[in-house]
């Protein structure tokens, strides 16, 4: 079968965000607080767990408090930033400042890095003349993510959750990514890491694919097949 249009999830398919240490590291030098190293790692292992880094893993337990907030995180930039700070408030640390410190590093495309065959995979849906198309479940704007690492150009939509109020698995937010494509979704491939989240295009009539949400190291290739199922052969 061969696709016209091929939509990506973004955080862990196209992109890894960095891990909690260097997150908080690169948090604590832009507040301008030290920390003794041991006090870092013991804190970026309680924040990690505590699900606080976006694009890391999930919480262990959400408060109660930040229920509401956190089932809808996606579907607003201030429900983003309120539900991972609040998150995060349930690690002391030692000023303040640091909690939203940490919420603006996950944003800046240095915290991102692209997976191994990202640009080799995306470039080759470009020569070969499929539509590409990014749809995010996210609170903040991820095209200059895309533009810092030079692969923006080889995107023709993205579609964000917090830009249209609704989030994965909701057939609607793919639904317009098809549109955004002029594309039927019987003729669209979705790529993403979240059966539950990304596996929500299958209710339009997307064939869906699925990738390991793994660091970039131990991913080197996980997207080529990608290219394969586009009906693409080998690249040059």
């Amino acid at each position: 079968m061969t696709f016209k249009a091929v939509l990506f999830d973004f955080s862990g398919t196209l992109f890894r965000i960095e891990s909690a240490k260097s997150w908080l590291s690169a948090a604590l030098a832009q507040a301008g607080v030290d920390m003794p190293p041991f006090e870092m790692r013991r804190s970026a292992l309680r924040l990690a767990v505590a699900g606080a880094l976006p694009g890391g893993p999930p919480p262990e337990r959400v408060p109660a408090h930040l229920a509401d907030a956190w089932a809808a995180r996606d579907e607003s930039a201030e429900l983003h930033r309120a539900a991972y700070t609040g998150v995060a408030r349930q690690v002391e640390l030692p000023d303040p400042a640091l909690y939203d410190a940490l919420y603006d590093r996950h944003m800046a495309p240095a915290a991102w890095r692209p997976y191994a065959d990202t640009a080799e995979v995306l470039g080759g849906l470009r020569r070969a003349g499929i539509a590409v198309g990014v749809v995010s479940n996210i609170g903040w704007d991820l095209r200059p993510v895309f533009r810092a690492h030079g692969v923006d150009e080889l995107i023709d939509a993205y579609v964000l959750s917090f830009e249209h109020g609704v989030q994965k698995p909701d057939a609607r937010l793919f639904q317009t990514a098809c549109d955004e494509l002029g594309q039927d979704p019987h003729d669209v491939l979705m790529v993403g890491d979240s059966r539950e989240a990304d596996g929500g295009a299958a209710a339009l009539g997307c064939e869906v694919f699925f990738v390991d949400h793994l660091p970039v190291e131990e991913r080197p290739a996980g997207l080529r097949p990608v290219l394969g199922l586009a009906g693409i052969g080998a690249l040059p």
